[in-house]
Protein backbone atom coordinates (compact mmCIF):
# COMPACT_ATOMS: atom_id res chain seq x y z
CA UNK A 1 0.00 0.00 0.00
CA UNK A 2 2.59 2.21 0.99
CA UNK A 3 4.29 1.94 -2.67
CA UNK A 4 1.20 2.22 -4.46
CA UNK A 5 0.47 5.12 -2.63
CA UNK A 6 4.09 6.61 -3.21
CA UNK A 7 3.89 5.87 -6.96
CA UNK A 8 0.94 7.11 -7.35
CA UNK A 9 1.30 10.35 -5.78
CA UNK A 10 4.88 10.74 -7.36
CA UNK A 11 4.70 9.36 -10.69
CA UNK A 12 8.13 10.31 -11.21
CA UNK A 13 9.37 8.26 -8.58
CA UNK A 14 11.11 5.37 -9.05
CA UNK A 15 9.56 2.90 -6.15
CA UNK A 16 11.26 -0.12 -5.16
CA UNK A 17 9.87 -3.04 -2.64
CA UNK A 18 12.38 -4.75 -0.93
CA UNK A 19 11.39 -8.14 0.38
CA UNK A 20 13.69 -10.58 2.78
CA UNK A 21 11.48 -13.63 1.77
CA UNK A 22 10.68 -15.53 -1.08
CA UNK A 23 7.04 -14.92 -0.87
CA UNK A 24 4.85 -11.64 -0.92
CA UNK A 25 1.84 -10.71 0.99
CA UNK A 26 1.96 -14.06 3.76
CA UNK A 27 0.23 -12.33 6.18
CA UNK A 28 -2.79 -11.52 4.32
CA UNK A 29 -3.08 -14.96 2.49
CA UNK A 30 -3.54 -16.75 6.02
CA UNK A 31 -5.43 -13.62 7.72
CA UNK A 32 -8.89 -14.13 8.38
CA UNK A 33 -8.52 -17.89 7.99
CA UNK A 34 -7.89 -17.67 4.43
CA UNK A 35 -10.15 -15.12 3.69
CA UNK A 36 -8.49 -11.66 4.12
CA UNK A 37 -10.54 -9.67 7.14
CA UNK A 38 -9.93 -6.38 5.21
CA UNK A 39 -11.23 -3.78 7.80
CA UNK A 40 -13.81 -3.78 9.59
CA UNK A 41 -17.38 -1.69 8.80
CA UNK A 42 -16.80 1.19 11.08
CA UNK A 43 -17.44 3.95 9.38
CA UNK A 44 -17.05 6.58 12.22
CA UNK A 45 -13.70 7.61 12.85
CA UNK A 46 -14.50 8.58 16.65
CA UNK A 47 -15.95 5.01 17.36
CA UNK A 48 -13.06 3.67 14.93
CA UNK A 49 -10.19 4.03 17.33
CA UNK A 50 -11.60 3.01 20.14
CA UNK A 51 -10.37 -0.48 18.70
CA UNK A 52 -7.53 0.11 19.18
CA UNK A 53 -5.28 -0.44 22.58
CA UNK A 54 -1.72 1.21 21.58
CA UNK A 55 -2.52 4.33 19.06
CA UNK A 56 -5.77 5.70 19.86
CA UNK A 57 -4.88 9.56 19.48
CA UNK A 58 -2.11 9.04 16.71
CA UNK A 59 -4.87 7.38 14.61
CA UNK A 60 -7.40 9.45 15.46
CA UNK A 61 -5.17 12.00 12.76
CA UNK A 62 -4.93 9.31 10.59
CA UNK A 63 -8.85 8.32 9.76
CA UNK A 64 -9.14 11.80 8.78
CA UNK A 65 -6.26 10.94 5.50
CA UNK A 66 -7.67 7.54 5.21
CA UNK A 67 -10.39 5.40 6.64
CA UNK A 68 -12.11 2.57 6.55
CA UNK A 69 -14.64 4.30 4.37
CA UNK A 70 -11.35 4.99 1.89
CA UNK A 71 -10.56 0.93 2.04
CA UNK A 72 -13.63 -0.08 1.08
CA UNK A 73 -13.86 2.17 -1.97
CA UNK A 74 -9.94 1.98 -2.98
CA UNK A 75 -10.61 -1.72 -3.30
CA UNK A 76 -14.06 -1.41 -5.18
CA UNK A 77 -12.76 0.85 -7.29
CA UNK A 78 -10.07 -2.11 -8.49
CA UNK A 79 -12.97 -4.32 -8.79
CA UNK A 80 -12.46 -5.83 -5.21
CA UNK A 81 -16.37 -5.63 -3.82
CA UNK A 82 -16.18 -6.31 -0.03
CA UNK A 83 -19.26 -7.91 2.57
CA UNK A 84 -19.71 -6.95 6.08
CA UNK A 85 -20.98 -9.61 7.96
CA UNK A 86 -22.98 -10.07 11.42
CA UNK A 87 -20.11 -8.81 13.51
CA UNK A 88 -18.95 -5.63 11.52
CA UNK A 89 -15.62 -7.49 9.70
CA UNK A 90 -15.40 -7.21 6.29
CA UNK A 91 -13.83 -10.02 3.74
CA UNK A 92 -13.90 -9.69 0.01
CA UNK A 93 -17.17 -11.47 -1.55
CA UNK A 94 -14.93 -14.29 -2.94
CA UNK A 95 -14.06 -15.48 0.82
CA UNK A 96 -10.57 -15.49 -0.68
CA UNK A 97 -7.35 -13.98 0.48
CA UNK A 98 -5.80 -14.13 -2.94
CA UNK A 99 -8.36 -12.23 -4.51
CA UNK A 100 -6.54 -9.26 -1.97
CA UNK A 101 -3.01 -10.75 -3.21
CA UNK A 102 -4.04 -10.22 -6.84
CA UNK A 103 -5.48 -6.47 -6.68
CA UNK A 104 -2.28 -5.43 -4.87
CA UNK A 105 -0.18 -7.29 -6.99
CA UNK A 106 -1.87 -6.22 -10.14
CA UNK A 107 -1.74 -2.20 -9.38
CA UNK A 108 1.93 -2.52 -8.31
CA UNK A 109 2.58 -4.08 -11.76
CA UNK A 110 0.15 -1.60 -13.57
CA UNK A 111 2.28 1.59 -11.89
CA UNK A 112 5.98 -0.18 -12.99
CA UNK A 113 6.89 -0.79 -9.30
CA UNK A 114 10.02 -2.62 -8.41
CA UNK A 115 10.17 -5.92 -6.44
CA UNK A 116 13.13 -7.13 -5.16
CA UNK A 117 12.63 -10.70 -3.23
CA UNK A 118 15.81 -12.56 -1.77
CA UNK A 119 16.38 -8.88 -0.29
CA UNK A 120 16.82 -8.14 2.78
CA UNK A 121 17.90 -4.71 3.78
CA UNK A 122 21.44 -5.37 5.88
CA UNK A 123 21.92 -1.71 7.05
CA UNK A 124 20.36 1.61 6.43
CA UNK A 125 22.38 4.59 6.80
CA UNK A 126 21.62 8.80 6.62
CA UNK A 127 24.72 9.77 4.20
CA UNK A 128 24.58 13.66 2.55
CA UNK A 129 20.60 13.76 2.38
CA UNK A 130 20.66 10.02 0.74
CA UNK A 131 20.37 6.63 2.47
CA UNK A 132 22.82 4.31 1.70
CA UNK A 133 20.93 1.29 1.78
CA UNK A 134 23.16 -2.34 2.21
CA UNK A 135 21.69 -4.71 0.33
CA UNK A 136 23.22 -8.75 0.29
CA UNK A 137 25.40 -8.16 -2.44
CA UNK A 138 25.56 -3.88 -3.55
CA UNK A 139 25.13 -0.35 -1.89
CA UNK A 140 21.99 1.30 -3.02
CA UNK A 141 21.55 4.72 -2.27
CA UNK A 142 17.70 6.60 -2.11
CA UNK A 143 15.83 9.66 -1.11
CA UNK A 144 13.56 8.08 0.44
CA UNK A 145 12.64 5.23 2.99
CA UNK A 146 9.26 4.07 4.05
CA UNK A 147 9.55 0.97 6.48
CA UNK A 148 6.77 -1.46 6.90
CA UNK A 149 8.42 -4.26 7.66
CA UNK A 150 6.25 -5.28 10.22
CA UNK A 151 6.55 -6.23 13.99
CA UNK A 152 9.32 -8.48 16.04
CA UNK A 153 8.70 -10.17 18.93
CA UNK A 154 12.04 -9.69 20.06
CA UNK A 155 13.23 -5.79 20.80
CA UNK A 156 16.72 -7.22 19.24
CA UNK A 157 14.79 -7.08 16.13
CA UNK A 158 13.99 -2.85 15.99
CA UNK A 159 17.85 -2.54 16.75
CA UNK A 160 18.13 -1.23 13.17
CA UNK A 161 15.62 1.38 14.19
CA UNK A 162 17.70 2.05 16.94
CA UNK A 163 20.33 2.86 15.10
CA UNK A 164 18.90 5.71 13.26
CA UNK A 165 17.80 7.66 16.70
CA UNK A 166 14.04 5.67 17.01
CA UNK A 167 12.92 5.14 20.61
CA UNK A 168 11.94 1.34 20.57
CA UNK A 169 8.51 0.58 23.00
CA UNK A 170 9.35 -3.01 23.97
CA UNK A 171 7.41 -5.11 21.99
CA UNK A 172 5.07 -8.00 23.89
CA UNK A 173 2.62 -10.61 22.59
CA UNK A 174 -0.91 -9.20 21.69
CA UNK A 175 -4.01 -11.12 20.64
CA UNK A 176 -3.61 -14.29 22.32
CA UNK A 177 -5.73 -17.25 23.51
CA UNK A 178 -5.54 -18.53 27.14
CA UNK A 179 -3.85 -21.74 28.26
CA UNK A 180 -5.48 -23.70 31.31
CA UNK A 181 -3.49 -27.11 31.50
CA UNK A 182 -5.35 -27.88 34.97
CA UNK A 183 -8.89 -26.86 34.25
CA UNK A 184 -11.35 -29.76 32.96
CA UNK A 185 -13.58 -27.06 31.04
CA UNK A 186 -11.10 -27.71 28.01
CA UNK A 187 -13.15 -31.43 27.86
CA UNK A 188 -15.65 -28.93 26.30
CA UNK A 189 -13.41 -28.10 23.24
CA UNK A 190 -15.40 -27.11 20.45
CA UNK A 191 -18.32 -25.64 22.49
CA UNK A 192 -18.24 -21.29 21.94
CA UNK A 193 -21.20 -18.80 23.43
CA UNK A 194 -22.11 -16.45 21.52
CA UNK A 195 -21.51 -13.73 24.35
CA UNK A 196 -19.64 -13.49 27.04
CA UNK A 197 -18.26 -11.41 29.31
CA UNK A 198 -14.44 -12.17 30.73
CA UNK A 199 -12.50 -9.81 33.02
CA UNK A 200 -9.53 -9.98 35.56
CA UNK A 201 -10.02 -9.60 39.29
CA UNK A 202 -7.71 -6.65 40.46
CA UNK A 203 -7.02 -5.32 37.39
CA UNK A 204 -9.86 -2.82 35.31
CA UNK A 205 -9.73 -5.71 32.14
CA UNK A 206 -12.89 -6.47 31.07
CA UNK A 207 -13.93 -7.33 27.60
CA UNK A 208 -17.31 -8.76 26.16
CA UNK A 209 -17.76 -11.32 22.92
CA UNK A 210 -17.73 -14.86 21.68
CA UNK A 211 -15.87 -17.18 23.93
CA UNK A 212 -15.05 -20.67 22.13
CA UNK A 213 -13.51 -23.16 24.28
CA UNK A 214 -10.53 -25.11 23.20
CA UNK A 215 -8.38 -27.87 23.85
CA UNK A 216 -6.18 -26.05 25.60
CA UNK A 217 -8.72 -23.60 27.45
CA UNK A 218 -9.98 -20.62 25.80
CA UNK A 219 -10.24 -18.15 22.71
CA UNK A 220 -12.74 -16.34 20.78
CA UNK A 221 -13.15 -12.78 20.39
CA UNK A 222 -13.57 -11.77 23.81
CA UNK A 223 -10.41 -13.51 24.95
CA UNK A 224 -8.05 -11.94 22.45
CA UNK A 225 -9.81 -8.88 22.81
CA UNK A 226 -8.63 -8.95 26.56
CA UNK A 227 -5.46 -10.59 25.78
CA UNK A 228 -5.22 -7.20 23.42
CA UNK A 229 -6.06 -4.53 25.96
CA UNK A 230 -4.16 -6.32 28.77
CA UNK A 231 -0.88 -6.85 26.90
CA UNK A 232 1.92 -5.40 29.34
CA UNK A 233 -0.10 -6.49 32.64
CA UNK A 234 -0.32 -9.79 31.49
CA UNK A 235 3.12 -9.84 30.37
CA UNK A 236 3.61 -8.68 34.00
CA UNK A 237 1.51 -11.64 35.03
CA UNK A 238 3.91 -14.03 33.72
CA UNK A 239 0.56 -15.32 31.97
CA UNK A 240 -0.32 -16.63 35.18
CA UNK A 241 -3.92 -14.89 36.72
CA UNK A 242 -7.08 -15.84 37.09
CA UNK A 243 -10.03 -14.81 35.09
CA UNK A 244 -13.64 -14.37 35.64
CA UNK A 245 -16.37 -15.13 32.92
CA UNK A 246 -19.88 -14.30 33.39
CA UNK A 247 -21.60 -17.05 30.89
CA UNK A 248 -24.76 -14.92 30.32
CA UNK A 249 -22.62 -11.78 29.18
CA UNK A 250 -23.81 -8.06 30.19
CA UNK A 251 -26.56 -10.10 32.87
CA UNK A 252 -26.37 -9.43 36.69
CA UNK A 253 -26.70 -11.92 38.92
CA UNK A 254 -30.05 -10.15 40.14
CA UNK A 255 -31.37 -9.93 36.51
CA UNK A 256 -30.31 -14.07 36.33
CA UNK A 257 -32.13 -14.82 39.44
CA UNK A 258 -35.61 -13.52 38.24
CA UNK A 259 -35.16 -15.55 35.03
CA UNK A 260 -34.33 -18.21 37.32
CA UNK A 261 -37.43 -17.63 39.18
CA UNK A 262 -40.21 -17.46 36.35
CA UNK A 263 -38.28 -20.85 35.51
CA UNK A 264 -39.01 -22.58 38.29
CA UNK A 265 -42.70 -21.27 38.70
CA UNK A 266 -43.57 -22.25 35.20
CA UNK A 267 -41.89 -25.75 35.59
CA UNK A 268 -41.64 -26.96 39.48
CA UNK A 269 -41.43 -30.34 38.33
CA UNK A 270 -38.59 -30.54 35.47
CA UNK A 271 -35.47 -31.98 36.04
CA UNK A 272 -32.45 -29.62 36.06
CA UNK A 273 -30.82 -30.80 33.34
CA UNK A 274 -34.13 -30.34 31.07
CA UNK A 275 -34.50 -27.02 32.29
CA UNK A 276 -32.59 -24.57 30.57
CA UNK A 277 -33.61 -20.99 31.33
CA UNK A 278 -30.27 -19.26 29.95
CA UNK A 279 -29.84 -20.71 26.77
CA UNK A 280 -26.26 -21.86 27.49
CA UNK A 281 -25.05 -24.61 25.39
CA UNK A 282 -26.17 -27.77 26.60
CA UNK A 283 -22.49 -29.36 27.70
CA UNK A 284 -21.41 -26.43 28.88
CA UNK A 285 -25.06 -26.22 30.82
CA UNK A 286 -24.21 -30.08 32.28
CA UNK A 287 -20.80 -29.09 32.99
CA UNK A 288 -21.50 -25.82 35.09
CA UNK A 289 -24.06 -28.13 37.33
CA UNK A 290 -21.51 -30.82 37.74
CA UNK A 291 -18.62 -28.58 38.60
CA UNK A 292 -21.04 -27.22 41.80
CA UNK A 293 -22.40 -30.39 42.11
CA UNK A 294 -25.42 -30.32 41.51
CA UNK A 295 -27.13 -33.43 40.26
CA UNK A 296 -29.07 -33.14 36.84
CA UNK A 297 -31.96 -35.87 37.39
CA UNK A 298 -33.14 -33.21 40.35
CA UNK A 299 -35.71 -30.74 39.86
CA UNK A 300 -34.55 -26.79 40.53
CA UNK A 301 -37.52 -26.92 43.47
CA UNK A 302 -35.52 -29.98 45.03
CA UNK A 303 -32.22 -28.02 44.81
CA UNK A 304 -32.92 -25.47 47.58
CA UNK A 305 -31.98 -21.79 47.62
CA UNK A 306 -28.50 -22.65 48.53
CA UNK A 307 -27.64 -24.69 45.39
CA UNK A 308 -29.70 -22.02 43.27
CA UNK A 309 -27.52 -19.32 44.78
CA UNK A 310 -23.91 -21.52 43.55
CA UNK A 311 -25.73 -22.15 40.48
CA UNK A 312 -26.41 -18.25 39.78
CA UNK A 313 -22.98 -17.25 41.24
CA UNK A 314 -21.09 -19.63 38.92
CA UNK A 315 -23.07 -18.33 35.69
CA UNK A 316 -22.04 -14.59 36.05
CA UNK A 317 -18.74 -15.28 38.07
CA UNK A 318 -17.18 -18.49 36.88
CA UNK A 319 -13.22 -18.53 37.71
CA UNK A 320 -11.00 -20.43 35.99
CA UNK A 321 -6.82 -20.52 36.28
CA UNK A 322 -4.42 -19.00 32.86
CA UNK A 323 -1.58 -20.72 32.95
CA UNK A 324 0.42 -19.18 29.93
CA UNK A 325 -0.82 -18.45 26.52
CA UNK A 326 -0.83 -19.68 22.93
CA UNK A 327 -0.38 -17.90 19.60
CA UNK A 328 -1.11 -18.30 16.47
CA UNK A 329 2.83 -17.23 14.75
CA UNK A 330 1.09 -16.72 11.15
CA UNK A 331 -0.97 -13.94 12.70
CA UNK A 332 1.68 -13.11 15.35
CA UNK A 333 0.63 -9.00 16.59
CA UNK A 334 2.64 -7.72 18.63
CA UNK A 335 2.66 -3.99 20.75
CA UNK A 336 4.88 -1.86 21.17
CA UNK A 337 7.28 -0.66 18.43
CA UNK A 338 8.54 2.64 16.87
CA UNK A 339 7.66 5.16 19.74
CA UNK A 340 4.56 7.46 18.21
CA UNK A 341 5.91 10.54 19.66
CA UNK A 342 8.74 10.30 16.90
CA UNK A 343 6.72 10.17 14.32
CA UNK A 344 4.46 12.74 12.53
CA UNK A 345 0.60 11.45 12.43
CA UNK A 346 -0.12 13.95 9.30
CA UNK A 347 2.86 11.92 6.96
CA UNK A 348 3.94 9.28 8.56
CA UNK A 349 7.54 10.87 8.46
CA UNK A 350 10.14 10.24 11.27
CA UNK A 351 10.89 13.34 13.26
CA UNK A 352 14.67 12.36 14.12
CA UNK A 353 15.76 11.30 10.92
CA UNK A 354 14.18 13.78 7.78
CA UNK A 355 13.06 11.56 4.76
CA UNK A 356 12.91 8.34 6.71
CA UNK A 357 8.82 7.23 7.20
CA UNK A 358 6.71 4.37 8.99
CA UNK A 359 3.94 2.10 8.03
CA UNK A 360 1.90 -0.56 9.82
CA UNK A 361 2.65 -2.74 13.34
CA UNK A 362 6.12 -1.52 12.69
CA UNK A 363 4.83 1.38 14.71
CA UNK A 364 3.40 1.65 18.13
CA UNK A 365 0.03 0.14 17.18
CA UNK A 366 -1.83 -2.57 17.55
CA UNK A 367 -6.07 -2.86 17.31
CA UNK A 368 -7.87 -5.77 18.42
CA UNK A 369 -9.04 -8.98 16.70
CA UNK A 370 -11.76 -7.92 13.84
CA UNK A 371 -10.08 -5.97 10.87
CA UNK A 372 -8.36 -3.42 12.53
CA UNK A 373 -4.89 -4.32 12.13
CA UNK A 374 -5.10 -4.43 8.43
CA UNK A 375 -6.64 -1.23 8.55
CA UNK A 376 -3.91 0.77 10.24
CA UNK A 377 -1.67 -1.13 7.68
CA UNK A 378 -3.96 0.45 5.06
CA UNK A 379 -4.04 3.91 6.70
CA UNK A 380 -0.53 4.17 7.44
CA UNK A 381 1.09 3.02 4.55
CA UNK A 382 -1.33 5.39 2.21
CA UNK A 383 -0.24 8.44 4.06
CA UNK A 384 3.32 7.34 4.29
CA UNK A 385 3.64 7.02 0.52
CA UNK A 386 2.82 10.55 -0.31
CA UNK A 387 6.01 11.69 0.98
CA UNK A 388 4.70 14.70 2.87
CA UNK A 389 4.43 17.40 0.72
CA UNK A 390 7.26 15.64 -1.86
CA UNK A 391 7.05 16.14 -5.30
CA UNK A 392 10.38 16.17 -7.09
CA UNK A 393 12.26 13.48 -9.17
CA UNK A 394 12.64 10.51 -6.14
CA UNK A 395 14.72 6.87 -6.43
Amino acid sequence: MAAISCKTHHPGARVFIYEKSDKLLAKVKISGGGRCNVTHACFTNSQLVKFYPRGEKFLKKTFTQFSSTDTVKWFEDRGVKLKTEDDGRMFPVTDDSQTIINCLLRETEKLGISIQLHTPIMGIEKETGKFKLTLRDKIVYVDKVIIASGGSPKIEGFDWIKRLGHIIEPPVPSLFTFNMPQEPVKALMGVSVGNASVRIPGTKLKTEGALLITHWGMSGPAVLKLSAWGARVLKDFNYQFTIQVNWLGLMNEDEARNILAEEIRLHPKKKISNSNPFQLPGRLYAFLLSKIGIHPEITFTETGKKNQNRLLNTLVNDEYKVEGKTTFKEEFVTCGGVNLGEVSAETMESKVCPGLYFAGEVLDIDGVTGGFNFQAAWTTGFIAGKLGSVSETLQ
